[in-house]
């Protein structure tokens, strides 16, 4: 396990079908790319509104950790010099963890957070060169197992632990993709709340995805906060209104999550580089989200 004040080392894994060369070289651009920089699918960036949060007073860079053998790379941002710290795991969209996932992690550390965004395809590709979505989405994104990430966010806590993160004071929130993991990994029982950004509820079964949102509803171990867009058009509003339904009937964090619907907002709204951007409704779901965490012990 490796501190992010330590960013010089390479990772150590290669694909199947890599030549050591080819490792290498994936190894390097996989590194140097984690936090720096925007997805290329997602460029143009909108840079009227684009938010950069400065890094003076942080500890923030990459880091690395290992799972089941494998070296997780990630970002981590947190107050320099403390110890301590609250832990929020930040989720990525589809795009990995790129500057706008980054820069989220640095607006927790000036709350005092340690924030961590692990890089949870690694294994299955970098998804920052992709220019075309559809694309990542059958070579990267279809391939991920829900498996797998839990257990990477389950190392993900385990680096907090040891690099100044109080994990008795744990919480998650993302976006997106991410948005469906956070509801996932509130199951689990590794934290005390979640936030969870517009975030897919339902789905079909499959292997990789045994069970989505609503068929783990009633088993939250901690509350969520779900932030919606009243214009998804890819989040009917419906499949929100099956979801509160589990949550009625469920355990005591289940019943204790809550959505806000924004009637303005579509996907991605909290997404500042881009023009799917509503800023009313992001910046009321930020503040929103730090008073759900701060209610419910992540703080």
């Amino acid at each position: 396990m490796t501190s992010f004040d330590d960013n010089r080392s390479e990772f150590d894994s290669l694909r199947p079908g890599d030549s050591t060369e080819q490792g290498a070289t994936r190894r390097t651009a996989l590194k140097a790319a984690i936090g720096v920089g925007y997805a290329a699918a997602v460029l143009p960036v909108a840079a009227q509104t684009a938010i950069a949060t400065p890094a003076d007073g942080l500890k923030a860079g990459p880091i690395k950790y290992t799972v089941n053998g494998f070296e997780v790379p990630g970002y981590a941002a947190a107050p320099a010099g403390k110890t301590g710290l609250p832990v929020v795991l930040v989720i990525q969209e589809i795009f990995g963890v790129h500057e706008y996932i980054a820069d989220t992690c640095r607006r927790f550390a000036k709350l005092g957070y340690l924030a961590i965004a692990p890089e949870l395809y690694a294994r299955q590709g970098d998804p920052r060169g992709y220019t075309d979505i559809p694309k990542l989405q059958a070579d990267i994104v279809t391939k991920v197992p829900d498996a797998q990430v839990m257990a990477d966010l389950d190392g993900a806590l385990a680096y907090a632990k040891a690099n100044g993160g109080d994990t008795s004071k744990a919480g998650i929130t993302g976006f997106c993709w991410g948005g469906r993991i956070v509801w996932l990994y509130a199951a689990t029982g590794k934290v005390k709340a979640g936030v969870a950004w517009y975030g897919r509820l339902v789905g079909q079964a499959s292997e990789l995805q045994p069970k989505h949102p609503v068929d783990i509803a009633a088993s939250l171990q901690a509350p969520v906060l779900g932030l919606y867009g009243g214009k998804d058009q890819g989040i009917p509003l419906d499949t929100v209104d099956k979801m509160k339904a589990a949550l009625a009937t469920g355990t005591p964090a289940a019943k204790a999550s809550s959505f806000v619907v924004y009637p303005e907002a579509g996907h991605a709204f909290h997404a500042d580089y881009r023009p799917s951007y509503v800023k009313s409704a992001a910046d009321d779901g930020w503040q929103r989200a730090t008073a759900w965490f701060k209610a419910n012990g992540v703080a």
